[in-house]
């Protein structure tokens, strides 16, 4: 993310998060004044992708931050920590509660309450939300587009966890209202509040699972996560590109972040190779690799003898050109 593009998506950021606090204070104050358990875990369902989306604003903002001496690598895994401690806010925040209350309302039976005015929060939540995932869906498509990749296997594995949380938790939202309806719905048709009960604690399982699948691939990210093997491959294969260059003997690759990638190799060189020639095969490694991976910042080459290399290789040898 360029500096010009930060300040538009802090921006729709907020707007999402204000919305998504209106939503929530809506379906409380439907939920108190109907007696729903489910609406009730539906405003803790929008008050916890609140907190969720202001936690991404951080760490979009604070993973932008430019490299210094206390930082040489930058500061992009520090998204995923943020993503990371976003998604336990949506557990704790949404599924704990959603579960506890509709227990509670499952042990003490209450009678579900006039379900009108639940029914039009519901509808308007629908369609805000749907209008968020159309939107998060878009960029998500045009992004697996452009690394050519089928869109569930692009939203498995892109290091843009922001992504992937805008596309899950809108789906889980969509899902949890009509989880909700339904609830409401039941109740209304039997009298009995266990249909209530029983929505509340299908949108807690929802939010559980949504955390659960954020939280591990912020933990893998953080913890260090390769690129995938056929990006692997294309490293390789451009490094080999390279004259003076005829074997790549390690490949270490680290991704720092959604458009941030480390590299680092031992490669052996020709042996008739010059200083300079190997100095500046290296230079041109990284400028290729930059050039056919934009999201590859950082190149490390170590040069390093091969251990079946050309005749004459070793340490005398060498000395002796």
């Amino acid at each position: 993310m360029d500096d010009q593009q930060r300040p538009g998506s802090a921006v729709t950021v907020i707007v999402a998060a204000l919305a998504n606090l209106g939503i929530a204070v809506a379906k409380a104050v439907a939920g108190l004044l109907g007696g729903s358990s489910a609406m009730l875990a539906e405003a803790a369902h929008s008050l916890a992708d609140t907190v969720t989306e202001l936690m991404l604003l951080v760490a979009v903002t604070r993973a932008d931050k430019p490299a210094d001496e206390e930082h040489p690598l930058g500061h992009g895994p520090e998204r995923y920590i943020w993503a990371l401690l976003a998604a336990v806010a949506t557990f704790v925040g949404g599924a704990v509660f959603s579960v506890y209350d509709g227990i509670r309302a499952l042990a003490h039976g209450e009678e579900p309450g006039d379900p009108l005015l639940s029914y039009v929060v519901l509808a308007v939540a629908f369609v805000l939300e749907s209008l968020s995932l159309r939107t998060g869906l878009r960029q998500a498509r045009a992004e697996a587009r452009l690394l050519s990749l089928g869109f569930g296997r692009y939203l498995r594995r892109t290091p843009d966890t922001a992504v992937k949380a805008v596309v899950l938790e809108d789906s889980a939202a969509l899902a949890g209202l009509l989880l909700a309806a339904g609830g409401l719905l039941g109740g209304q048709l039997t009298g009995s509040g266990v249909w209530d009960g029983v929505a509340s604690i299908l949108i807690g399982a929802l939010l559980v699972y949504v955390a659960w699948v954020l939280g591990a691939a912020n933990a893998r990210l953080l913890i260090g996560r390769p690129l995938p093997p056929y990006l692997r491959a294309g490293v390789r294969e451009e490094i080999l590109s390279v004259p003076h260059i005829v074997d790549v003997l390690e490949l270490t690759t680290l991704v720092q972040g959604p458009r941030e990638v480390l590299v680092a190799a031992k490669v052996d060189f020709r042996d008739a190779s010059s200083a300079r020639q190997v100095e500046w095969a290296c230079e041109e490694a990284e400028e290729q690799l930059r050039e056919r991976y934009p999201a590859i910042r950082r190149v490390y080459l170590d040069p390093t003898p091969g251990l079946g290399g050309e005749a004459g290789t070793g340490p005398e040898a060498g000395r002796g050109g």
